[in-house]
């Protein structure tokens, strides 16, 4: 069997993959360098591949799909990514192959959370500035300790999220479509129930999939609901953030701040107003970038690679997806 991987995981994880090979004695790696040069066997075609997190920042992707694509006889795939978004999945799955997601990115999601929102809170910029200037200056500001949450979506992120907000002893309502009744929050609603939170949410976070139903949730109506001074979170879907909107409300008197990173269109054009916006803090779609991400990536590979070879349940098995992938049979959350 030939597996797919880049050559920068390879690299990376050679110890773990020679174990693989010790105990497969028929598997073999083809290696996706940098250029796009695949490395292997010539006219070798992969069963199995891993869409390792560096090949979404490398140019790679495309090229990654069309050897997968291009293999008669390819079997399965594990991404290293939570979303289904791409239409690439959906041919997978259309043609009999076999996929599963990741959740590789909640814990660092979750920590650059909770470092953004006491970033806001404490109003660090100003101690940057003091310092900048040489001047001794104090501020007061404001505390996690008993701000209420609204975490929309609470699934791997919104959870992980949950967890360090309680830890500073904040109140957390979470918004699952269908609880699975074990969620570490301190209460549940329903998403008919949003508009009425807000008011009482210090802090809102989006943690949920982009689907219909969600696109576009943060409106005119979602940002005037928001309680005064409170902080707006979005690393879940820019599509989930009518920016208009956003953009009318940062400059009113109600909201506190936004927290972007996602964005509707990416990169973010140069010239759009969030850039220089004094309420935005902006993140070029990186809050993932946790480096323990690679480590837990390759582990969950060769776990289900294993499993594959021993006809076992796979872990994260995406069972169904439709085209364009949009409407995706997923409770919000399950990101």
């Amino acid at each position: 069997m030939f597996a797919l991987v880049t050559q920068k995981a390879y690299e990376r994880h050679r110890r773990r993959f020679d174990a693989l090979d010790a105990e497969n004695h028929g598997l073999e790696w083809l290696r996706l360098a940098d250029d796009g040069v695949l490395h292997g066997p010539p006219g070798a075609h992969p069963e199995v591949g891993w869409l390792s997190s560096d090949v979404f920042f490398s140019g790679l992707i495309e090229r990654f799909f069309e050897v997968v694509e291009r293999a008669p006889g390819f079997r399965w795939l594990q991404s290293a990514a939570s979303g289904v978004d791409l239409e690439h999945y959906g041919r997978l799955l259309s043609r009999g192959a076999r996929m599963c997601n990741a959740h590789l990115t909640a814990i660092p999601i979750a920590e650059y959370v909770l470092r953004a929102v006491l970033d806001v809170y404490q109003d660090a910029g100003r101690w940057r500035a003091a310092r900048a200037d040489g001047r001794w200056e104090h501020h007061d500001f404001r505390e996690l300790w008993r701000s209420r949450w609204l975490i929309i979506g609470l699934g791997a992120i919104g959870a992980e999220t949950a967890r360090r907000a309680r830890a500073f002893e904040a109140h957390v309502t979470g918004v699952r479509r269908h609880p699975a009744g074990d969620e570490p929050v301190d209460a549940m609603i329903a998403p008919d129930g949003v508009l009425t939170a807000l008011a009482e949410a210090d802090v809102v976070v989006l943690a949920a999939p982009a689907t219909p139903e969600t696109e576009n949730l943060v409106d005119d109506d979602f940002l005037s609901a928001m309680k005064t001074g409170s902080v707006l979170v979005n690393v879940a879907r820019g599509k989930l953030v009518d920016d208009e909107a956003l953009l009318r409300a940062l400059d009113g008197d109600g909201l506190g701040a936004a927290v972007l990173d996602v964005f509707n269109t990416e990169p973010l054009k140069p010239d759009h107003p969030y850039w220089a916006h004094p309420k935005v803090v902006l993140t070029p779609h990186s809050s993932g970038g946790g480096i323990g991400r690679w480590e837990r990536g390759a582990e969950l590979f060769c776990d289900n690679l294993r499993r594959l070879l021993a006809d076992e349940p796979l872990t994260n098995e995406v069972a169904a997806m439709q085209l364009p992938a949009t409407d995706l049979p997923f409770a919000w959350g399950r990101r």
